[in-house]
């Protein structure tokens, strides 16, 4: 079943394919852009977000491998399907070690085309649930950036012991979560038993007084008596 909001980027230097593509890709519910060229296509990833990319191999300038292998070494896990007129099979295998999901060579039905494209996106719901979860917590007049693990009060950047930032990134993974003593220990990577749960009572105390107004009653660090600890951000 199509995805009605999937928005795919088309890469092809034929025009006549990349137009029918299109055509039958939005004929079936995709929003689809299209580029012409590799550094057409890198100009158009620099602006947008796409759910998956549809990559023709045989282009002139940077060939669809090197994209795939550029796209990657930038961190982006967006699905690649590599389309081309080569069969053989080490071509596959040079595309597929480069990062891409799927293999699709020419000439092809467009009928394929959807099945495996829909087949990738049912894959990667994960994927897109993590990309649309925030990436900022507040905490009252707190801001914690989840992917640089910063905490900010307003313009001054608040200092966290090694301990702190770790604990700050556990509880931001899990935030309305209670988390036990035994599992922030075991997460935090320290040995089991009482004297290390006793430590993570004082680190938890300490990170308290850098985030609550009042760190005796907590509202954004919450005990969760029978439970453990739990960030509540707004």
């Amino acid at each position: 079943m199509t995805d009605p909001d999937a928005h795919i980027l088309i890469v092809d230097d034929d025009e006549r394919i990349r137009g029918l593509l299109q055509k039958f890709l939005i004929r079936h519910g995709f929003l689809v852009s299209a580029a012409r060229d590799a550094a057409h296509a890198r100009r158009l990833l620099e602006g947008l977000e796409f759910d998956m990319i549809v990559l023709d191999v045989m282009m002139p300038g940077e060939d669809g491998v090197s994209l795939t292998r550029a796209i990657r070494e930038r961190g982006s896990r967006t699905p690649i399907m590599l389309l081309t007129a080569r069969g053989e099979t080490e071509d596959r295998i040079k595309g597929l070690e480069a990062g891409a999901d799927d293999y699709l060579a020419k000439p092809f039905e467009p009928k394929e085309l959807l099945l495996r494209i829909n087949a990738i996106l049912r894959r990667v719901p994960d994927t897109r649930a993590e990309e649309a979860a925030p990436k900022l917590l507040t905490l009252g007049p707190i801001r914690y950036d989840i992917e640089r693990g910063e905490m900010w009060r307003g313009e001054e950047l608040v200092r966290l012991t090694a301990t702190e930032s770790q604990l700050m990134r556990i509880f931001s993974a899990k935030p309305g979560e209670a988390l036990s003593r035994t599992k922030l220990v075991e997460e935090l990577g320290r040995d089991k038993g009482q004297a290390q749960e006793r430590a993570v009572d004082v680190q938890i105390t300490r990170l308290r007084r850098k985030i609550e107004s009042d760190p005796k009653q907590p509202r954004y660090l919450q005990t969760v008596r029978g439970a453990g600890y739990m960030l509540a951000p707004d």
